[in-house]
């Protein structure tokens, strides 16, 4: 049986403690609904000052939303739409300080203030985006990026 730990030092080591976690979360598992899922709730809960986590996966045309945590979600974003579109399109990570200042920011949840979107790619092809909101202005730093960059890694390894 899994249980997280809290989380504890400082943010890098959080997020290596938080790799560590997903990775035995994840272990033995290749479902992409069921590590999504998992990884989604263990995220949320994990780290202050979220108010959506979760993915959308590409489907050949757009992403289509995958399981998450938080308010319900946009069901359809096209590939040149938003920040999630923007991470898609380019397969770079995006980390948007003021969502209200990204052009073509699609709302889905009001509340949303900053957010970071990072591709999900394997043998060169889109998988999805795994997208974290933040009801906070500038809630995401370097450290947040490299490591939610470094869990969506442990997501697309546990597919293989």
């Amino acid at each position: 049986m899994f249980t997280a730990t809290t989380l504890s030092g400082s943010k890098p080591e959080q997020y290596a403690e938080l790799a560590s976690q997903a990775r035995s979360l994840l272990a033995g598992e290749h479902d992409r609904i069921a590590n999504a899922a998992n990884l989604s709730a263990l995220v949320y809960h994990a780290l202050p000052a979220l108010n959506w986590v979760g993915f959308y996966f590409h489907d050949g045309n757009e992403l289509v939303v995958g399981p998450f945590q938080g308010q319900p979600a946009c069901v359809r974003i096209p590939l040149n739409k938003g920040v999630c579109g923007a991470a898609a399109s380019t397969r770079q990570t995006q980390r948007v300080a003021d969502v209200d200042a990204f052009p073509g920011h699609i709302a889905c949840d009001s509340a949303s203030r900053s957010e970071v979107v990072v591709p999900l790619v394997a043998g060169g092809e889109l998988i999805g985006v795994f997208d974290i909101d933040s009801p906070e202005l500038n809630r995401f730093d370097a450290d947040d990026q490299h490591g939610l960059e470094t869990l969506a890694a442990v997501f697309v390894d546990s597919l293989a």
